[in-house]
Formats: C-alpha cells, sequence, structure tokens
C-alpha cells in the first residue's frame, strides 16, 4: 500500500449525524472532535506526513452564533488537550487560514500550540480555521502586491505558491471528504488541483482508523498522471 505524503480532509456530516439521531447539532460536532482525534492517532501510525483538517470554513460563519461560538470552544478544548499526546507523538502544529478574523483567544491558543511544537519531527497537523480557498488565494496576490507592486503585472504560478500559507508543505497527494458529498467546498483550490478525491458516504463522527485505511489503500491503486497521456 502506497502512503500518501500529504492528506487532506474535510470533516463532513457532522450536523446529520446528530440530527439522524435526534440529537442537536453541538453533539455532532463534539462527537466529530472525538473522530478528529482518531484519525491524526491513525494518521500518525500509517506514517502520513502532512495532515490537514478543514475544522472551519470562512462560510461557516453565516451559521447561527450558539454554534459558531460552540466550534470555536472545541477548536480550544482540542488544542489544550492534544498538546501532551502531541509532545509523545512529536506531532507539529501548524494552521492555514486568516488567522486575523478569529476570536483573540483562538489566535493565543493556535499560536501557543504552535510555538510549543514547532521543533516536532513527526506528522504536522495543519489546521484549516477560518480558511477559504479563494481567500488564500487573494491574500497572497496581496502579499506579492504589497511587496512589490510593480510585481502585480508579471505573477506566476511559483509567486503565488511562495505567498500561500504554508508553501514548504508539499501539495495534498489525496483530498477525502465524508458524508458523501461530491464537491471540494473551497478547500485547498490551489493545492489540490491534482489531488486524488476520495468521498466516503460514512458521516464524520463515525469515521476511524479502518476507514482512513480503506481511502489509503484505494488512493494506492491509482494511476497519477498530472495531465499525462495514459501510459
Amino acid at each position: 500500500m502506497v502512503t500518501p505524503i500529504h492528506v487532506g480532509i474535510i470533516m463532513d456530516g457532522n450536523g446529520r449525524w446528530a440530527k439522524s439521531r435526534g440529537l442537536i447539532r453541538t453533539q455532532g460536532h463534539l462527537e466529530g472532535l472525538k473522530a478528529a482525534k482518531r484519525i491524526v492517532k491513525a494518521a500518525s501510525d500509517l506514517g502520513i506526513k502532512f495532515l490537514t483538517l478543514y475544522a472551519f470554513s470562512t462560510e461557516n460563519w453565516k451559521r447561527a452564533g450558539e454554534e459558531v461560538n460552540f466550534i470555536m470552544g472545541l477548536v480550544k478544548q482540542y488544542l489544550r488537550a492534544e498538546l501532551d499526546f502531541s509532545r509523545k507523538n512529536h506531532i507539529r502544529t501548524r494552521f492555514t487560514g486568516d488567522m486575523e478574523g478569529l476570536p483573540k483567544e483562538i489566535q493565543d491558543e493556535l499560536k501557543d500550540s504552535m510555538e510549543a511544537t514547532k521543533d516536532f519531527d513527526g506528522m504536522q497537523v495543519v489546521l484549516a480555521i477560518n480558511y477559504g480557498g479563494r481567500d488564500e488565494i487573494i491574500r497572497s496576490i496581496k502579499k506579492i502586491a504589497g511587496d512589490n507592486p510593480q510585481k502585480i503585472n508579471n505573477i506566476t504560478e511559483d509567486d503565488i505558491k511562495l505567498n500561500l500559507d504554508n508553501p514548504d508543505i508539499p501539495d495534498p497527494d489525496l483530498i477525502i471528504r465524508s458524508a458523501g458529498e461530491y464537491r471540494t467546498s473551497n478547500f485547498l483550490l490551489w493545492e489540490g488541483a491534482y489531488s486524488e478525491l476520495y468521498v466516503s458516504q460514512k458521516q464524520w463522527p463515525d469515521w476511524d482508523k479502518d476507514d482512513l485505511t480503506a481511502a489509503i489503500k484505494e488512493y494506492s491503486e491509482r494511476d497519477r498522471r498530472f495531465g499525462a497521456a495514459a501510459a
């Protein structure tokens, strides 16, 4: 089985999972957090080097304030509770998204976690929070224009890539989406141009190591051509 270097996951289905069980949506998000913890451990065990988790999009602010606040609380809880696990497994915390658009206490927790784990040499977990692929590209172009306004008329692909949130991280080999939706929902639009896509019908709170292993097994059987003709 060929293990991808970088896996991105669109963790979808928390609300539907809760509704199907007669529970409130926030209970689905709580179970989704537990699934995220399972998958981080599984990905580390499987030898994945980079794992990007789509936790909260730039569009998710449209949800009810109570739900948004609950999700932010879960992010804070995750960062604090998983620090010992990260130390034990040498897992580095990274971030992608618009940091300035987050509540200050979440910014502080993210910065503390990233600082505490910056020298770890194990798997790197990238938390996509207040993230949108279009927004990331716009921010990249603004950086280029801010540094060199004359460059704006001659921007190259390399210029944009080097000004994305994490230019040192390789593009995702595999993007997984749970809950059966066949769309990328503004996730890693630039980086995922040639990523393999895997859609699972299982809702995110039900995910475990077997599901991740199944996704990687299918990925390893695909012929990645990056635009070239089939052999």
